[in-house]
């Protein structure tokens, strides 16, 4: 198992290595981040100090491998470098620091902070966000995927199944705005809904508060497609448990119904549906920026999008980094899981 983990652990390393160099060279040549830094106030002198501070004056092979060095938590920095980046981690050395440190991911070019900062910031909402949209897609799925297996050929399973297909065909940022339409502006004084909101209003008189109520829309958007998907995906392997000798065996021992569709049947049809729900996890934490631009929620989502507006590309590229790490990760879990949910699986 420790191997397998270790294995596992070096490929998503390897992915993520090739996410770096992506990201980097993906946003070379997109306007001059000096400007972007200085506005357009800025006069040649200071441009050419923020060029040479940002190390833009050096060969992009150069400007890639200082990139790395800053993403990568085992590093080397010059001493005054490690106190005015204010790297936060071990270090050794004399004026040359070898370091052991957190992921460096630069400073926004609009507001001055630490990308970091930013996204620790939103990463709270877009990972409430994404849970909340999991759950209600995995228990709605799969109690529909059970239902139609179990009802099959009736219009029970018609209906999941035509439903299932509209979900999977409707893109997320159309549904965000008919769903924001019709229940935060039509229906308003029906449910309480709004159009935009974050999971904190700030008020002036009351401080901040919590308001759960917008988190139902986008949620229920960003949960569409996957409780279609594993709506099939549960039906399919339902099918196919039901149709397995142990089942007729458990039908003849006098087993409850119940017992046998949610204590046998649906337990071995887990596999695909947690993979499903694990990649899905963490395909929602990328796919939800847009559904936190349509309603206003505030994540990673609506701080890239609105960072690339602004051409801020520290807080993009940064936020590509965090989403690719949750993917190798979330995944990693996926496979623990496996053996956990069904002994007959065995990692080597």
């Amino acid at each position: 198992m420790f191997r397998f983990l270790l294995r596992k652990l070096f490929y998503g390393l390897l992915v993520l290595a090739g996410v770096v160099a992506l990201v980097f060279f993906l946003f070379q040549g997109f306007g001059d981040p000096a400007r972007l830094v200085l506005g357009q106030t800025g006069d040649s002198a200071t441009i050419n100090n923020v060029r040479r501070d940002l190390a833009l004056d050096q060969p992009k092979w150069k400007q890639f491998v200082l990139y790395v060095n800053d993403v990568s938590p085992v590093s080397v920095y010059p001493a005054e470098q490690v106190q005015r980046l204010q790297l936060k981690g071990f270090a050794i050395g004399g004026k040359t620091k070898f370091m052991i440190k957190l992921p460096y991911l630069r400073r926004s070019y609009q507001s001055k902070r630490e990308v970091s900062d930013v996204l620790l910031e939103a990463l709270p909402g877009t990972i409430i966000l994404a849970f909340a949209a999991m759950l209600f897609a995995t228990i709605l799925g799969v109690l529909l995927g059970v239902l139609a297996a179990v009802k099959q050929g009736t219009w029970m399973d018609t209906g999941s199944v035509f439903a299932s297909v509209l979900g999977i065909s409707a893109p997320s940022f159309f549904m965000g705005i008919l769903l924001a339409y019709i229940f935060g502006f039509v229906l308003n004084r029906y449910t309480g809904l709004h159009m935009t909101g974050s999971l904190f209003d700030v008020d002036a008189f009351a401080g901040s508060q919590l308001k759960l109520q917008n988190l139902v829309l986008p949620a229920l958007t960003l949960g569409i497609r996957p409780l279609a998907i594993i709506t099939q995906l549960t039906r399919s392997a339902m099918l196919d448990v039901l149709d397995q000798d142990y089942i007729r065996t458990a039908y003849a021992k006098g087993l409850g119904r119940r017992a046998i569709i949610f204590r046998h049947a649906l337990r071995n049809a887990l596999n695909p549906v947690v993979t499903a729900i694990t990649g899905w996890f963490a395909e929602l934490l990328a796919g939800a920026f847009f559904v936190e631009y349509i309603f206003g929620w505030k994540g990673i989502g609506k701080v890239t999008v609105d960072a690339l507006e602004k051409l801020d590309f520290p807080v993009v590229m940064g936020s590509v980094l965090v989403t690719a790490a949750f993917f190798i990760v979330v995944n990693l879990l996926a496979d623990v899981l496996y053996g956990v949910i069904d002994p007959r699986v065995r990692v080597r």
